[in-house]
């Protein structure tokens, strides 16, 4: 079994197919390594592939009206992603940009609207990540609206500690290395807030900074904040 096999056999997307069916959809791979920091397409270019995150994580944004960049999510190693242009065939609603060294496998979207005609188990499961992206897109502009920052930040804290958190001797480790940037990015607010609120929840012990990567220590406390 090919790397790229094993992650389509794991993924909700092909869950559908056949083990044949799956080692057709291998052999339309291209893979791609970007380097940290590359950008693999841009918001309004026009989409012409799907992509299956191999190894690496990958950062998915788009560019406010006032020119600053709003983090929409994280991908992480078996997660597809550009998988919006497969039924409008338009452009790419956001950016997505390497923030690790990764590999990438990429689909191509004919290849992909041939095997989705064929197989509408594979439809279902499209419009159910497109559904968990949106049902995510909406709680953003939600927690935008209606919390104020130090909520904003805990939340989306919560958020990722659900999503991609990693047990760890210390507390749930957000298996993510993000800037204190990528943070206020991701909830609309300035690198120095975001800085401020990060130390406010140290103090209180509710995290712990290491290394770049955020660990909960106290998930009660930092619930307790919300």
């Amino acid at each position: 079994m090919s790397e790229y096999l094993s992650y389509l056999t794991n993924n909700a997307l092909f869950s559908f197919l056949s083990d044949q069916q799956l080692s057709e959809i291998d052999q339309l791979i291209v893979e791609r390594i970007y380097k940290k920091g590359r950008i693999i397409f841009l918001e309004g270019e026009k989409g012409e592939a799907v992509y299956l995150l191999r190894t690496g994580r990958v950062k998915i944004s788009t560019q406010a009206e006032d020119g600053r960049e709003q983090i929409l999510h994280f991908i992480h190693p078996g997660e597809i992603f550009g998988e919006v242009v497969l039924y409008d065939g338009g452009s790419y609603p956001a950016s997505s940009e390497a923030v690790e060294d990764s590999r990438v496998g990429m689909i191509r979207n004919i290849d992909m609207d041939k095997l989705t005609l064929s197989n509408p188990g594979i439809a279902l499961a499209m419009l159910k990540i497109l559904s968990k992206r949106l049902r995510n897109a909406q709680r953003q502009i939600n927690e935008l609206a209606l919390l104020d920052t130090s909520r904003r930040l805990v939340s989306m804290l919560l958020y990722l500690a659900a999503e991609q958190g990693i047990p760890g001797d210390e507390g749930m480790i957000i298996d993510i290395s993000l800037t204190n940037q990528d943070i206020a990015n991701m909830i609309g607010t300035s690198r120095e807030t975001a800085n401020r609120i990060l130390s406010d929840l140290r103090k209180q012990q509710a995290i712990l900074l290491k290394n770049k990567q955020i660990i909960i220590i106290d998930m009660n406390r930092l619930k307790s904040w919300l």
